[in-house]
């Protein structure tokens, strides 16, 4: 039963299983009302409420993890595992995927560089993990499909927004950033310290908890909307409860605070330093896990509330707790000006006010209790605990947890330094490492190596090769949207003159292939009333630009020469080389195009950027010849032709030359050297291909959907899944921007190819949102290929 208004959250059970720190809870789905807990223990438990008194029953215990597990989620039911999954993540770099009835992994995700600290599932089977190496991944059952990279500190804080395909990451870097389709829309700044924890409100708003001490509440369009104060410590944890706004804390002040109404409305104390984590469970109790390995669970419900001797039991341990001043816990304390014990005969004013006083010669810590109105001992206040780390993980160091964060002075006037330690760490080699990345003298090894053991005396635990990785060098592959777009204002035109020639306007036009072709721009095509078939996709081949006026590109060239500066200028000779090696890749005659023709072609496309749009277009219509292609796309050749392409695709640059060259990228698909290329390529020219979104350029768009489409027809062939989530990625941001029909058409018919006979790419057009963004195409009257083709892709949707 839910307890009404105003009442208190009293101790349920406490649970021991676990041998070291629990650092990670979630509500679990099967069986009812159980819960999953993840320790530094390497293991992760699954708890099912037992049906006798107020406890729980360990039901069993997963391993996988070669190091400490941080995070745990459930990954909800599908048609294969109807009970759901349970996803965790450690610092062995892994996450381990588990069945609700089996202790051992049913399979491992691998890919991050350093721990997992973090998951949060979505629709459709998607996990979204953050990490200590600064990225997060997304992974579609046992594939990794995109990685989100942006943030420059440890991801300590994720979650998949209900609405499709919004995600949010928390980092060490202050900040909160919010990603679309594998693209950053976002960055929530406020924060002054490392962001630990992410709660979903509703579609539009979110909670974060930090370092900082404080909670924010947040607008997805990016506006804080409060601040809440009550923590005097790191806040590690947040949790909402079901159905309200209300929500629950947990920190390094050793304190669970419950908010309602945006107020502090319950401190609960703990007699543990570090509360790591909490979950609310779906009848409102709350379960905390703290740094003694044990697990305690908190309810409002009186028949659920655990015996007289249990709570006694608990308050004696939290009396005997000692409480480390240091810790700044509770403020400024000075033992000489605390009252006696008589202090205590005064009611408090709040719940959760805390008082010192002096019983003895020794410092005591009391907590006023409302509801019990009392005040109940948390403590005793000790002299500093030395040297020795208290509680485990708890230093900070470039925002990653270490178990020691020692300060080492070389010499009297130098700079110190800071050395980060693990227990599981080889003493030797964090010294040799430490003299290495501060260009110490070597000589130094033996006395670092000593001083490490010296102060973790007897700390060490099995060794496990862990080598920590410098979170700031783990390049990943796939960046989707690291450089922000600029939009750019359409520049003037530049051509001039009548019978001009402006390079793309005449319609482009591709050869029926057997049948009707839905490219061409022809009337030839109309939809039958008869059943309409599937002749858009998979498309097979590649899309060209073939559309050609020789003599009005010679001519562009001829004119734009005679203006060109003495050191670019081209000889009566060079222009005639051209006029060849136009008439052989246009097919007007037989001839093979020749090296030396090739060499002139490359001189004329390294123009300056104003006046090379001709020589452009001969590449674009050049590179669609087998030997022209072969000689731009081989070994020897193409790292220049494609940072020339690359170059072109610059959107504050001339649209003219975006546009040649998104067609010369395009027209590079009709052989296998250029395909080849292409897709070696793939990752870096769609980063690039993508910003020229911004022109509002209709020819652009066009050019940037075929670019798309041609990859879409690539990775059809091939199963590439991280390349597919990329096009999707860039399909689904493509979409948003362009209103040309002609681009949307080439985008759905890349998108039909990407997701035939694929339920992968299917699940994650679904998680990306995809289908909501493109029904609005299914009711398009003219041209009639946009609806049809846009029907029949829903239909796999």
């Amino acid at each position: 039963a839910m307890a009404g208004e105003g009442s208190t959250f009293r101790l349920r059970c406490t649970l021991l299983g676990h041998g070291q720190d629990v650092r990670g809870l979630t509500r679990g789905l099967f069986p009812e009302g159980c819960f999953v807990s993840v320790s530094r223990d390497r293991t992760a438990r699954l708890w099912v409420p037992d049906g006798l008194n107020r406890g729980f029953t360990e039901m069993h215990c997963m391993s996988g993890h070669s190091n400490f597990v941080s995070c745990v989620c459930i990954i909800p039911p599908s048609d294969l595992y109807p009970r759901g999954l349970i996803a965790t993540g450690g610092n062995d770099h892994n996450i381990c995927i588990f069945t609700v009835d089996n202790p051992a992994p049913l399979y491992v995700l691998k890919g991050h560089k350093n721990t997992v600290c973090s998951l949060s599932s979505g629709k459709f089977g998607t996990l979204l993990s953050g990490s200590w190496d600064t990225t997060a991944k997304v992974w579609l059952n046992d594939k990794c499909m995109m990685t989100l990279q942006g943030h420059t500190a440890a991801i300590w804080a994720v979650k998949i927004l209900p609405e499709q395909g919004l995600m949010l990451t928390g980092s060490a870097d202050k900040t909160i950033k919010l990603w679309k389709a594998g693209r950053c829309e976002r960055t929530f700044t406020g924060h002054e310290d490392c962001v630990r924890g992410l709660a979903i409100l509703s579609e539009m708003e979110f909670l974060s908890c930090a370092n900082d001490a404080s909670v924010r509440r947040w607008h997805i369009s990016g506006e804080c909307l409060q601040v809440y104060y009550g923590h005097t410590n790191y806040i590690y944890s947040i949790s909402v409860f079901p159905r309200c706004k209300d929500f629950v804390t947990t920190g390094e002040d050793r304190s669970l605070r419950i908010w309602k109404q945006g107020e502090c409305a319950q401190t609960i104390r703990l007699p543990a330093q570090s509360v790591w984590c909490c979950c609310v469970l779906d009848n409102g109790d709350i379960v905390v896990g703290a740094s003694d390995g044990i697990i305690r669970v908190f309810t409002e419900s009186l028949e659920r509330t655990a015996s007289a001797q249990e709570i006694q039991a608990f308050e004696n341990e939290l009396a005997q707790a000692s409480i480390d001043p240091k810790t700044g816990d509770l403020g400024d304390i000075n033992a000489d000006d605390l009252p006696g014990r008589e202090h205590l005969k005064d009611p408090g004013t709040r719940d959760g006010q805390t008082r010192l006083i002096k019983d003895n010669g020794k410092v005591e810590a009391y907590q006023w209790s409302v509801s019990e109105g009392r005040w109940i001992k948390i403590g005793d206040v000790v002299g500093s605990s030395g040297a020795t780390q208290q509680t485990s993980g708890k230093v900070l160091f470039e925002g990653k947890e270490y178990d020691y964060v020692f300060t080492i002075d070389v010499n009297e006037n130098g700079p110190s330094y800071k050395l980060p330690y693990n227990i599981t760490d080889d003493p030797w080699l964090t010294a040799y490492n430490f003299l290495q990345k501060n260009d110490l003298n070597p000589m130094f090894l033996d006395q670092v190596a000593k001083f490490i053991m010296d102060n973790t005396k007897g700390q060490t635990l099995l060794s496990t090769s862990n080598q920590f990785s410098d979170p700031f060098t783990g390049a990943g592959r796939y960046v989707p949207g690291s450089s922000s777009g600029s939009s750019t204002i359409p520049g003037a035109d530049p051509f001039t003159g009548a019978g001009r020639y402006v390079p793309g306007s005449a319609s482009n036009t591709v050869p029926p292939a057997g049948g009707v072709d839905p490219f061409t721009g022809m009337d030839a095509y109309q939809s039958a009333a008869a059943k309409v078939e599937n002749i858009y996709f998979p498309k097979k081949d590649a899309v060209t630009f073939d559309q050609a006026n020789p003599t009005q590109i010679l001519g562009k060239l001829k004119e734009l020469n005679g203006s060109a500066a003495e050191e670019h200028k081209l000889t009566e000779d060079d222009l005639i080389i051209l006029e060849k090696l136009l008439s052989a890749t246009c097919n007007t005659s037989t001839e093979t195009p020749t090296a030396q023709q090739l060499q002139t072609l490359w001189r004329a496309v390294n123009w300056p950027e104003d006046i090379v749009f001709p020589a452009l277009d001969i590449l674009r219509l050049s590179v669609r010849h087998p030997t022209v292609n072969e000689n731009f796309c081989s070994e020897k050749e193409q790292v220049q032709f494609i940072i020339l392409l690359l170059k072109f695709l610059n959107p504050k640059g001339k649209q003219a030359n975006q546009l040649l060259a998104l067609r010369a990228l395009c027209n590079c698909f009709v052989s296998r050297a250029g395909q080849k290329l292409m897709m070696e390529q793939r990752d870096e020219i769609m980063t690039q291909a993508i910003e020229t979104k911004s022109g509002n350029n209709k020819n652009i768009h066009i050019a940037l959907a075929t670019l798309t489409l041609n990859y879409a027809v690539c990775l059809h062939k091939v199963n590439n899944v991280e390349g597919k989530a990329q096009c999707l990625s860039v399909i689904s941001t493509v979409m948003e921007v362009v209103q040309d029909l002609e681009a949307i058409f080439r985008l759905l018919v890349a998108l039909g190819t990407l997701i035939s006979d694929d339920t992968n790419a299917v699940q994650l057009a679904k998680s990306l949102g995809v289908d909501s963004q493109i029904k609005k195409y299914a009711s398009v009257s003219e041209p009639a290929k946009v609806k049809e083709c846009c029907r029949f892709v829903l239909n796999l949707l």
